[in-house]
C-alpha cells in the first residue's frame, strides 16, 4: 500500500475558517497559440479581464484567505505583477515557480513547501465554473469529513477526461485518466479541496521519486488521488455546474459569451457612428466608428474598431479592425486587421466565398 510509513494519517477535521487556493499557471497554453506567445494562458483576457482575474474574483468570495500560485516560462512576471497589483488587497500571494512543465501532479508537488499540512483548495487555472467557489466549499463542507472531494460532472464522452468511479454513495472507489472503456460518467472538473495535503504530497513525492509517470508521459495529480485512496483514504465527490475550459479557441469564446451575459459591461469610450449589441465589454480608450460591434465581444484597452462588424469575438489591447467582418474570432494584443474593398465582375449562377 501506498504512503504507509508510520506516520499518523488519522483524519483532522476541517476548520471551516481558512482555506489555502493553489492555482497551477505554469503551463504554456499551446492549443492556444498564437494568444499564448505573447502572455500566460492565465492572463488570456474575456469579459474585461485574464481569465485569472475572473479566478480571483470568484475567490474573494469565499474562505480562502491566501492563494498559491504556480508560474513557470518567460513570461511568468505578468501574473505576479497582475495578481499582486490588482488583488493584492484581498489575498496573501505566494508563488512558486515550476521549472519545467511535468504536468498537473509535479506543478502541485512544487508548492510542498508552503501547502503541506494545511488544507487546499486546487482550482486549475484554465477552468471557469459558471458559480464561484462558494458552492464548492458548502458542498465539500456538506460531505462526511472526507480526506479530500473532487468535483464532478456528467458527460456525454467520459472517455476524453479523467473519470472517477463511485463505491457507496458519494465516494470513490477508483480514478481513472482518459479511459479507453469508462465505467462512470463522471467526469473530473478541474476543482479538488484536500484536507490531507500530508498524504497529498506524500503520494506525489513517492510518484516524482520513483518517476512514476501517467497519461502524456506527465506526473498526473489523478495518480497521487488514487495512491490515497489505495491508502485508504476517503475522497468524494461533489457535483458541479458548468464549466469552460479556456484552453482551446472555441471554449474560450463560450466562456467569454458565458461571463459577458453575467458581467456588468464597460461601455466604449468613443462611439462615433456606431451600434453595441450587449453584451459587449469595452476598455479604456476604445474607439468604435462607423461600425456594428455585438453581441458577446470583448474589447481590450486602446483598440480601434472602424468600418467593421464584430460579433462573438475577443479582441485584445491596443488592437486596430478596420473594414472586416468578424465572427467567432480571437484578435491579439496589437494586432492589425484590415481588409481591401474587392472589385468584382461576377458572372450568372456563381458562387463566391470572401
Amino acid at each position: 500500500m501506498c504512503c504507509r510509513d508510520g506516520k499518523d494519517y488519522t483524519t483532522h477535521h476541517h476548520d471551516t475558517q481558512k482555506m489555502k487556493a493553489v492555482i497551477p499557471a505554469a503551463g504554456q497554453g499551446t492549443r492556444l497559440y498564437p494568444q499564448t506567445h505573447t502572455k500566460p494562458k492565465a492572463m488570456v483576457r474575456i469579459a474585461g479581464k485574464p481569465i485569472l482575474g475572473h479566478i480571483l474574483s470568484r475567490l474573494s468570495e469565499t474562505r480562502v484567505d491566501e492563494v498559491v500560485i504556480v508560474i513557470g516560462g518567460p513570461m511568468q512576471d505578468q501574473i505576479v505583477e497582475y495578481a499582486e497589483g490588482s488583488f493584492g488587497d484581498e489575498f496573501t500571494f505566494r508563488f512558486v515557480e515550476q521549472e519545467s512543465a511535468e504536468g498537473l501532479g509535479h506543478s502541485i508537488y512544487q508548492t510542498e513547501s508552503v501547502v503541506r499540512g494545511e488544507p487546499a483548495l486546487i482550482v486549475l487555472g484554465d477552468m471557469l465554473f459558471e458559480n464561484g467557489y462558494g458552492t464548492f466549499l458548502e458542498a465539500h463542507d456538506a460531505l462526511d469529513d472526507p480526506d479530500a472531494s473532487i468535483g464532478v460532472k456528467t458527460v456525454d464522452e467520459p472517455q476524453h477526461y479523467g473519470v472517477a468511479e463511485l463505491g457507496e454513495g458519494t465516494e470513490i472507489d477508483r480514478l481513472v485518466e482518459k479511459p479507453d472503456d469508462p465505467q462512470s460518467d463522471y467526469a473530473i472538473s478541474g476543482v479538488y479541496i484536500v484536507e490531507n495535503t500530508d498524504l497529498l504530497f506524500d503520494c506525489l513525492d513517492e510518484l516524482v521519486e520513483n518517476d512514476v509517470r501517467g497519461a502524456g508521459d506527465e506526473y498526473q495529480l489523478t495518480d497521487a488521488l488514487q495512491r490515497m485512496i489505495d491508502a485508504d483514504a476517503r475522497i468524494d465527490i461533489f457535483e458541479v455546474e458548468d464549466w469552460y475550459d479556456c484552453g482551446r479557441p472555441e471554449t474560450l469564446l463560450e466562456a467569454n459569451r458565458v461571463l459577458l451575459a453575467k458581467g456588468d459591461n464597460d461601455g466604449a469610450d468613443t462611439l462615433d457612428n456606431a451600434v453595441v449589441v450587449p453584451p459587449v465589454d469595452f476598455g479604456d480608450d476604445v474607439v468604435v466608428e462607423e461600425a456594428i460591434v455585438g453581441p458577446d465581444v470583448s474589447v481590450d484597452s486602446g483598440s480601434r474598431i472602424t468600418d467593421s462588424i464584430v460579433r462573438n469575438s475577443i479582441v485584445g489591447q491596443d488592437a486596430t479592425l478596420e473594414s472586416v467582418n468578424l465572427e467567432g474570432s480571437i484578435v491579439g494584443d496589437g494586432a492589425t486587421v484590415r481588409s481591401e474593398a474587392n472589385q468584382l465582375n461576377v458572372g450568372d449562377n456563381s458562387t463566391i466565398e470572401l
